[in-house]
């Protein structure tokens, strides 16, 4: 029972900083104050931030379901996060959209991060 109880708390300790790098890389690529805007109720910035972060963690999960150490379930994690940037990269001509809070353009961005955070994670399992 002790090495599952060290087990969980490695992959839920080591998944939460992983994910906390990705939101600020994530943050930090954007062509605007992700978070100033959200503080100011942007909802299509939240939209597309969300969308990112849930692209991220669903390959996350897989990653931790089909891996059998925490080296590879990092490697996945930075895999991972270069395919939301690639997202992000690919539709960056909805960026000034997104920023003056064009909600359709953020759910179409919102929408493909998670598309490809799918394709993503069903890719691990294979």
């Amino acid at each position: 029972m002790f090495n599952a109880i060290a087990a969980f708390v490695e992959y839920l300790a080591s998944s939460v900083v992983l994910l906390l790098l990705f939101v600020y890389i994530y943050a930090r690529a954007t062509p605007y104050k992700e978070f100033a805007l959200i503080a100011h109720d942007n909802i299509a910035v939240a939209i597309t931030f969300a969308g990112a972060v849930i692209g991220f963690t669903i390959p996350m999960v897989a990653a931790i379901f089909f891996t059998h150490s925490l080296i590879e379930m990092v490697v996945w994690a930075a895999i991972t996060c270069l395919v939301q940037l690639g997202v992000l990269l690919t539709l960056r001509s909805q960026a000034k959209r997104i920023e003056e809070g064009h909600v359709c353009s953020a759910i179409m961005v919102a929408t493909f991060s998670v598309a490809i955070g799918l394709l993503n994670a069903v890719s691990i399992s294979s």
